[in-house]
């Protein structure tokens, strides 16, 4: 009887160790994968335009490695510096939910010291589509440190188009062959930046991409400069749109495309021409001097070099662009990350919970040039506002930008917009200014609803699209222009909103966007991380 009982418990022992090892590899086949990446940030010399300069490399690399990765991969990251000056990489597009601890800019983290490390741990959650990293400290986005990242579908899950032949990643920017530190001075001193010296694709003047004839290939294009719009065009190639900052848009096929400072977007080009090569060209619009950068589209059975004309820009500038940038529209029956349709999410039906109009400006300050959002010219704190607010610290940010412009005199201040969990804004940017702006969320994306000449006023409602707007996480606002977005705060945490032309961001155009709740809860934002770094007035805090 005993060894009946016996047998009995170590049947119903080993059926419970079974099943212990059964749940435990469903939970470690459930979690999304991980990825690991050590980075160092350090200098070298090369001569991107012809000239000796030093540039900042990546694992050795310009342009960066890229991140090629899936949908809700968890990235752990350890990036040393190895400059000399306090760095950070942040994740252009990528929107960290409830996590704006791995943002990477100055108002939600300590710079990484030099020779010095920091671990970044975080997902790709629910996204796909075309992105890139960039330096976010100091003036370094003007000597390299960028790369891209491109997050790929989860297996299983539809895309709205045949599976192309292979990715090409271009990264296209304007240059500057002077040193980012004498950039910098230029700006610290109250002037402006010259004129770029040219244009780059990939790091080079002279990039070839080569297919074969017949095949459909992806280009994923992002403009990583820091102050012009280029139109990107293909001898003899049409260029299909399908995913813009990951989201997927009715496919039109276009001859050329404008891609403002900070965008990204993705088409499919079909090599069903004569095999040879063709010019892919990259021009400055919207200012006097045009530069241009010229690359190769190669038929892997070529024996013929490029011949006849470049493509030349589209005739026009303002009127062209606005009306191609109104070509783009959400596909509502496609998903994205995830199965269900995008136009699901019937955004044009909510009603804004509160309504901003943001304008920019080009103040002088104390006989320095600045620039400014509805008057108020934007100063980093030595703590960032994201430990200023999660530990207490009064007096490191101020509540000084208003809701609309007004004729006050320009200031300055660490400037804060205080918003609450699930509002849903209209925000308007209004340009008044002869140049082209570029506005960009972090955390977010957002519907970009109208475009419009002159001044924006509540008729201008009746424009909008309510219906299959995009959704992209950078704007362009044409001059003397207004652009209307339309966000939902789903995203707790302390969100960098900001000029994507980086003199402006570095000389005050941009504030922070503080998404909050006060019930706390992991539902909306995760804890602090273990690695958390402390700077400024947070130096000696316990997370």
């Amino acid at each position: 009887m005993a060894s009946r009982k016996t047998t009995s418990l170590l049947h119903l022992l080993l059926l419970l160790g079974a099943l212990t090892l059964l749940s435990s590899l469903v939970i470690v086949k459930g979690e999304s994968p991980y990825k690991f990446y050590t980075w160092t940030a350090t200098y070298g010399i090369i001569s991107p335009l012809g000239v000796p300069q030093q540039v900042i490399l990546i694992n050795g690399q310009f342009p960066g490695p890229k991140l090629d990765v899936v949908t809700n991969d968890n990235i752990i990251l350890n990036l040393i510096n190895k400059l000399d000056q306090p760095f950070l990489l942040t994740w252009n597009g990528i929107k960290q939910r409830k996590n704006s601890w791995q943002d990477g800019v100055l108002g939600t983290n300590c710079p990484i010291p030099p020779n010095s490390n920091f671990t970044y741990k975080f997902q790709t959650k629910d996204q796909i589509g075309t992105f890139n990293y960039f330096p976010s400290t100091a003036f370094h986005k003007a000597a390299g440190g960028f790369g891209a990242i491109n997050v790929y579908a989860r297996p299983g899950i539809p895309i709205p188009y045949p599976v192309p032949t292979a990715d090409f990643t271009l990264l296209v920017g304007d240059w500057f062959k002077t040193n980012h530190k004498t950039l910098q001075q230029r700006l610290d001193s109250g002037g402006v930046l010259p004129f770029p010296d040219g244009m780059l694709i990939n790091g080079q003047t002279q990039t070839t991409f080569s297919g074969d004839q017949g095949k459909t290939y992806m280009l994923r294009i992002s403009n990583v400069g820091l102050s012009s719009t280029f139109n990107f065009r293909i001898q003899g190639h049409t260029m299909k749109v399908v995913e813009v900052e990951g989201s997927h848009v009715m496919q039109t096929d276009y001859d050329s495309l404008d891609i403002h400072v900070g965008q990204s977007l993705a088409v499919l080009v079909t090599l069903n021409q004569s095999p040879k090569d063709y010019y892919m060209v990259a021009s400055t619009r919207f200012v006097r001097s045009k530069l241009s950068v010229m690359g190769l589209l190669r038929y892997s059975n070529s024996h013929v070099p490029a011949s006849g004309d470049p493509p030349a820009l589209p005739p026009g500038e303002l009127v062209w662009s606005m009306r191609q940038a109104r070509t783009f529209r959400w596909n509502l029956t496609a998903n994205a990350a995830r199965p269900n349709p995008q136009g699901s999410f019937h955004y044009g039906k909510i009603a804004p919970t509160k309504s901003f109009v943001f304008a920019n400006s080009a103040p002088l300050i104390n006989g320095k040039q600045r620039y400014a959002v509805n008057g108020v010219s934007y100063v980093n704190s030595e703590t960032p506002l994201k430990l200023a607010d999660h530990f207490g610290i009064s007096g490191v940010f101020t509540n000084a930008i208003q809701n609309v412009p007004s004729n006050s005199p320009p200031t300055v201040a660490t400037s804060v917009v205080q918003t609450s969990l699930h509002d849903f804004l209209e925000i308007v940017f209004q340009n008044n200014e002869k140049s082209m702006q570029s506005w960009h969320l972090d955390g977010y994306d957002f519907w970009v609803v109208g475009f419009g000449s002159g001044q924006w006023t509540p008729a201008k409602r009746s424009l909008y699209n309510l219906v299959d707007g995009l959704t992209r996480h950078t704007t362009q606002v044409y001059p003397k222009s207004w652009t209307a977005i339309l966000v939902s705060l789903d995203n707790q945490g302390m969100w960098n909103m900001r000029s994507a032309i980086w003199e402006r961001q570095y000389s005050g155009q941009q504030f922070y966007l503080r998404v909050w709740n006060p019930v706390q809860s992991l539902a909306n934002e995760y804890n602090p991380p273990d690695n958390l770094q402390l700077c400024g007035k947070a130096v000696g805090r316990h997370p």
